[in-house]
This record gives C-alpha cells, structure tokens and sequence, in this order.
C-alpha cells in the first residue's frame, strides 16, 4: 500500500514537472514573438501620434508656433491650402544644400546621431518625421531624426547628413535599423528583400513608394556608397551585417518609380 502511495506521488511530481518543462518550452519557443507584438504595440502607437499630430497641424498650421524669427514672416505667407508648404519647402531648401555642398558633414560617425532638422516645433514630438513599410517583411517602423541610441531602440532612424525623407531629384534618404533586437525583428530579415521589391515612406505630406533597385555589403567606413547619386531618387536601407555582428553594412538601394 505505502508503495502504491509512493508511486502515486512520483508520479504527481514527474506530471508537474512534464506540465512546467512544457510550458517554459512553449514560453521559451513564443517569447520572441509575444517581444515583437509588444513593440509593434509601440511602433503602431507612436505612428498613430504622428498622424494625430499631421491632422493637428493641418487644422490651423498659421497658429503653430515658428521660433525662428526669420522665418515668421514666411509662415504669415503660408497658403491655406497646404499647411505644410512652410514646413516642406524648408526640408526642400536642406536637401538642395545637401548635394550642392556634397554632404561634407557626412564624415564623423557621432554626428549621425544628432537629428539633421528640428521638427519639435511643427508639433511633431520625439521628430518623428514619418513611417516606413516593407511588405514583404511585415515591417512597420516609426522613422526618427537622428541614429542615437535610444532612437534606434524604438525604430527606424534616419541618418543625419542624408537627404530628409520628402523625395525628389537629387536625394538619398538613408534609414538605418537594427538587424533585430531582444525585443523586435526591425530589419533582421533584410536579406529576404529582393530587386523589384516596395518599400514605403510616408511623410506628414504623402506616401512614397520605392522599388529595391540594389544590395551590397559594404564596410561602415565607406561612406560613399551612401551619398546622393545625381539625378535619382532614392531610399536607402542600412543595419548591421552578418547577423548577430557589426563589422559590415547590409545596404538595400530603392529607387522612386
């Protein structure tokens, strides 16, 4: 009888041992997952202020507040029409002086990190300038002025030096992710992209569709493979390569169509 109950009881244990082992697996198997829908969470929520805040600004754009004496004036001039003239043709005129002065400041790497354009001021918190999608990738990330750290732990950044995210000739918007995280997959799966795939950014004004047009691997120094290409428009994708290290750049070159 003492034996029987002594089985009994083994075998209780070994039951609830089996049920713990089984579940820390399943936890173990789906925790990625439950970390990648918990930051999409995020993601999706910190696009949703941005266009919140897209749809303020369109409201009543000559009562947001322009700090710089200078331009005072020009936001007077603003046609009601297009809220966001003031603030686009602003972003135009950096790009321009970006090819005309062949993006000199594109040489230390901690300038990178600092946002190229101040858009506090428009209304748009933490300059989130806009959102990127990758279909094929299920990818959809916030876009961030400025690498810094903590810009590229809650998405896409955009690199400061390159062309800001609005298109037209002469630019190469150049966003930078990591090659996934603990808590996201982000660009890890890059290298499924392939030539003839979309890729799309939008702004506080539009959505621009790109087609992947090339990919390289090249070295972090190699700085000119990143610069605008006369007379294209382009989006580059960058993030770390092999997966796992940091010594190469995996770089997708998409091209407006």
């Amino acid at each position: 009888m003492k034996n029987m109950k002594s089985g009994n009881k083994k075998r209780k244990v070994l039951t609830i041992l089996a049920c713990i082992l089984l579940t820390a697996g399943i936890l173990a198997i789906s925790w990625p997952s439950i970390l990648n829908f918990l930051y999409q969470r995020k993601a999706d929520a910190a696009i949703g202020e941005f266009q919140e805040a897209v749809a303020d600004y369109g409201k009543d754009p000559l009562q947001k507040e322009v700090t710089d004496p200078s331009e005072k004036n020009r936001a007077e001039q603003v046609d009601d029409s297009d809220p966001y003239e003031e603030l686009y043709r602003r972003m135009q005129e950096y790009n321009k002086n970006l090819f005309e002065t062949g993006q000199s400041g594109l040489t230390d790497p901690f300038a990178y990190e600092q946002p190229s354009f101040d858009l506090t001021q428009f209304g748009f918190a933490e300059n989130i300038v806009g959102h990127i999608d990758i279909p094929k990738l299920k990818v959809r990330m916030p876009i961030y002025l400025g690498a810094s750290h903590d810009n590229m732990e809650k998405g896409a950044a955009h690199l400061s030096q390159t062309s800001l995210p609005i298109g037209g000739e002469n630019t190469n918007c150049v966003i930078a992710a990591h090659r996934g995280s603990f808590q996201a997959e982000m660009f890890r799966n890059i290298h499924k992209l392939e030539l003839g795939d979309t890729v799309s950014i939008t702004n506080f004004r539009e959505t621009l569709t790109y087609k992947v047009d090339k990919i390289k691997i090249i070295a972090p120094s190699d700085i000119d493979q990143i610069l605008i290409q006369p007379g294209r428009d382009l989006v580059t994708l960058s993030t770390c390569n092999p997966l796992g290290y940091n010594y190469q750049r995996y770089i997708v070159y998409c091209e407006r169509q």
